[in-house]
Protein backbone atom coordinates (compact mmCIF):
# COMPACT_ATOMS: atom_id res chain seq x y z
CA UNK A 1 0.00 0.00 0.00
CA UNK A 2 2.94 2.53 0.62
CA UNK A 3 4.36 1.68 -2.45
CA UNK A 4 0.90 2.23 -3.87
CA UNK A 5 0.76 6.03 -2.27
CA UNK A 6 3.92 6.72 -3.44
CA UNK A 7 3.77 5.63 -7.29
CA UNK A 8 0.26 7.64 -6.68
CA UNK A 9 1.88 10.63 -5.33
CA UNK A 10 4.42 10.81 -7.49
CA UNK A 11 2.01 10.35 -10.45
CA UNK A 12 -0.03 13.13 -9.57
CA UNK A 13 2.71 15.33 -8.66
CA UNK A 14 3.90 14.93 -12.63
CA UNK A 15 0.52 15.32 -13.90
CA UNK A 16 -0.08 18.30 -11.64
CA UNK A 17 3.57 19.84 -12.35
CA UNK A 18 2.37 19.44 -16.22
CA UNK A 19 -1.33 20.57 -15.94
CA UNK A 20 0.30 23.47 -14.81
CA UNK A 21 3.10 24.27 -16.91
CA UNK A 22 0.13 23.71 -20.12
CA UNK A 23 -2.18 26.23 -17.71
CA UNK A 24 0.30 28.89 -17.21
CA UNK A 25 0.68 29.51 -21.45
CA UNK A 26 -2.92 30.04 -21.58
CA UNK A 27 -3.38 32.24 -18.56
CA UNK A 28 -0.18 34.44 -19.38
CA UNK A 29 -1.46 38.18 -18.52
CA UNK A 30 -0.56 40.49 -21.59
CA UNK A 31 2.87 42.30 -21.01
CA UNK A 32 2.25 45.86 -19.82
CA UNK A 33 2.10 48.15 -22.19
CA UNK A 34 5.36 50.70 -22.73
CA UNK A 35 4.56 53.89 -21.30
CA UNK A 36 4.81 56.86 -23.45
CA UNK A 37 7.94 58.06 -22.06
CA UNK A 38 9.56 54.79 -23.03
CA UNK A 39 7.87 54.82 -26.45
CA UNK A 40 9.75 58.20 -26.93
CA UNK A 41 13.22 56.90 -26.06
CA UNK A 42 12.83 56.20 -21.85
CA UNK A 43 15.78 56.07 -19.92
CA UNK A 44 18.21 55.33 -22.62
CA UNK A 45 21.19 58.02 -22.55
CA UNK A 46 22.08 60.23 -25.27
CA UNK A 47 24.52 63.64 -26.17
CA UNK A 48 22.00 66.44 -25.24
CA UNK A 49 22.30 68.60 -28.70
CA UNK A 50 22.02 71.37 -26.87
CA UNK A 51 24.48 70.99 -24.10
CA UNK A 52 28.02 70.07 -25.47
CA UNK A 53 29.82 67.21 -23.34
CA UNK A 54 25.69 66.86 -21.49
CA UNK A 55 24.19 63.69 -21.52
CA UNK A 56 20.04 63.87 -21.82
CA UNK A 57 17.66 60.68 -21.36
CA UNK A 58 16.06 60.12 -24.65
CA UNK A 59 12.41 60.34 -23.71
CA UNK A 60 12.85 63.95 -22.25
CA UNK A 61 14.95 64.94 -25.38
CA UNK A 62 12.02 63.77 -27.35
CA UNK A 63 9.61 65.57 -25.18
CA UNK A 64 12.12 68.59 -25.62
CA UNK A 65 11.95 68.69 -29.53
CA UNK A 66 7.77 68.52 -29.50
CA UNK A 67 7.71 71.24 -26.60
CA UNK A 68 10.21 73.78 -28.42
CA UNK A 69 8.73 73.00 -31.83
CA UNK A 70 4.78 73.66 -30.43
CA UNK A 71 6.17 76.97 -28.82
CA UNK A 72 8.03 78.05 -32.31
CA UNK A 73 4.66 77.07 -33.97
CA UNK A 74 2.84 79.32 -31.77
CA UNK A 75 5.36 82.17 -31.60
CA UNK A 76 5.46 82.39 -35.70
CA UNK A 77 1.28 82.24 -35.57
CA UNK A 78 1.63 84.89 -33.28
CA UNK A 79 3.64 87.05 -35.34
CA UNK A 80 2.05 86.57 -38.51
CA UNK A 81 -1.16 87.54 -36.35
CA UNK A 82 -3.41 84.44 -37.51
CA UNK A 83 -3.96 83.23 -33.89
CA UNK A 84 -6.82 85.11 -32.88
CA UNK A 85 -7.46 84.34 -28.66
CA UNK A 86 -3.47 82.49 -28.67
CA UNK A 87 -1.88 86.20 -28.99
CA UNK A 88 -3.92 87.11 -25.96
CA UNK A 89 -2.94 84.35 -23.66
CA UNK A 90 0.91 84.40 -24.27
CA UNK A 91 1.16 88.21 -24.89
CA UNK A 92 2.65 88.69 -21.00
CA UNK A 93 5.54 86.30 -21.81
CA UNK A 94 6.23 87.33 -25.33
CA UNK A 95 6.12 91.18 -24.26
CA UNK A 96 9.14 90.41 -22.02
CA UNK A 97 12.37 91.98 -24.04
CA UNK A 98 15.68 91.07 -24.33
CA UNK A 99 17.64 88.31 -22.64
CA UNK A 100 14.62 88.28 -20.27
CA UNK A 101 12.38 86.80 -22.76
CA UNK A 102 14.63 83.90 -23.82
CA UNK A 103 15.37 82.99 -20.46
CA UNK A 104 11.61 82.97 -19.90
CA UNK A 105 10.70 81.36 -22.95
CA UNK A 106 13.24 78.22 -21.85
CA UNK A 107 11.81 78.12 -18.77
CA UNK A 108 8.85 77.48 -19.70
CA UNK A 109 10.12 74.90 -22.54
CA UNK A 110 12.26 73.47 -19.72
CA UNK A 111 8.50 73.54 -17.28
CA UNK A 112 6.39 72.19 -20.25
CA UNK A 113 9.04 69.34 -20.71
CA UNK A 114 8.99 68.31 -16.79
CA UNK A 115 5.32 68.39 -16.55
CA UNK A 116 5.14 65.82 -20.02
CA UNK A 117 8.31 63.29 -18.68
CA UNK A 118 7.03 63.14 -15.53
CA UNK A 119 3.47 62.43 -16.06
CA UNK A 120 3.92 60.17 -19.09
CA UNK A 121 6.57 57.42 -17.29
CA UNK A 122 9.89 59.27 -16.60
CA UNK A 123 10.97 58.36 -13.85
CA UNK A 124 14.71 59.13 -13.94
CA UNK A 125 14.34 62.78 -15.06
CA UNK A 126 16.56 65.38 -13.47
CA UNK A 127 14.01 67.58 -13.21
CA UNK A 128 10.15 66.96 -12.09
CA UNK A 129 7.83 69.09 -12.59
CA UNK A 130 7.41 71.99 -9.97
CA UNK A 131 5.17 74.63 -11.97
CA UNK A 132 1.16 76.04 -11.08
CA UNK A 133 -0.65 73.13 -11.31
CA UNK A 134 -2.87 73.39 -14.54
CA UNK A 135 -5.76 75.53 -13.38
CA UNK A 136 -3.98 77.77 -11.65
CA UNK A 137 -1.03 77.86 -14.31
CA UNK A 138 -3.78 78.98 -16.73
CA UNK A 139 -5.40 81.41 -14.71
CA UNK A 140 -4.81 85.25 -15.40
CA UNK A 141 -6.00 86.16 -11.65
CA UNK A 142 -3.70 83.67 -10.18
CA UNK A 143 -0.62 83.38 -12.88
CA UNK A 144 0.19 86.56 -14.47
CA UNK A 145 1.75 85.42 -17.11
CA UNK A 146 -0.75 84.20 -18.79
CA UNK A 147 -2.75 86.98 -20.62
CA UNK A 148 -6.91 85.41 -20.54
CA UNK A 149 -8.29 82.37 -19.84
CA UNK A 150 -8.77 79.31 -22.72
CA UNK A 151 -12.02 78.63 -24.47
CA UNK A 152 -12.43 75.16 -26.12
CA UNK A 153 -11.94 76.64 -29.63
CA UNK A 154 -8.32 78.15 -27.91
CA UNK A 155 -7.30 74.66 -26.44
CA UNK A 156 -8.13 72.60 -29.97
CA UNK A 157 -5.78 74.88 -31.64
CA UNK A 158 -3.29 74.37 -28.95
CA UNK A 159 -3.63 70.58 -29.56
CA UNK A 160 -3.17 71.15 -33.55
CA UNK A 161 -0.09 72.72 -32.80
CA UNK A 162 1.42 69.98 -30.52
CA UNK A 163 0.43 67.32 -33.21
CA UNK A 164 2.20 69.04 -36.23
CA UNK A 165 5.19 69.39 -33.69
CA UNK A 166 5.38 65.62 -32.76
CA UNK A 167 4.55 65.51 -36.78
CA UNK A 168 8.09 67.32 -36.77
CA UNK A 169 9.68 65.81 -34.80
CA UNK A 170 9.04 61.84 -36.22
CA UNK A 171 5.66 60.49 -34.19
CA UNK A 172 2.77 60.19 -37.10
CA UNK A 173 -0.68 60.72 -37.09
CA UNK A 174 -2.05 57.56 -37.49
CA UNK A 175 0.22 55.46 -34.98
CA UNK A 176 -1.08 54.70 -31.67
CA UNK A 177 1.84 56.14 -29.85
CA UNK A 178 0.04 60.04 -31.59
CA UNK A 179 -3.03 58.93 -30.18
CA UNK A 180 -2.01 58.20 -26.64
CA UNK A 181 -0.05 61.62 -26.40
CA UNK A 182 -3.55 63.12 -27.44
CA UNK A 183 -5.26 61.26 -25.12
CA UNK A 184 -2.86 63.19 -22.45
CA UNK A 185 -3.70 66.37 -23.82
CA UNK A 186 -7.28 65.78 -23.73
CA UNK A 187 -7.14 64.88 -20.19
CA UNK A 188 -5.54 68.18 -19.26
CA UNK A 189 -8.96 70.14 -21.19
CA UNK A 190 -11.16 70.44 -18.46
CA UNK A 191 -8.43 72.31 -16.05
CA UNK A 192 -6.87 74.53 -18.68
CA UNK A 193 -10.14 75.45 -20.35
CA UNK A 194 -11.89 78.37 -18.08
CA UNK A 195 -13.62 80.56 -20.24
Amino acid sequence: MKNFSKITLGVLIIASASLTSCSNDDDKTPAEKPTIYERLGGSVMVSDPDNSGQMIEKGRLSFRKVVNSTIGLIVADIQSNASGNLQAHFAPLLAETGNTQATNIAKLSDNLTDFFSFNTGGKNAVNTYSGLNMSAAHDPARNPRMGTKASNADYTKFEGYVGAAANANGVASNTELYTDIVAVLESLRTPIVQK
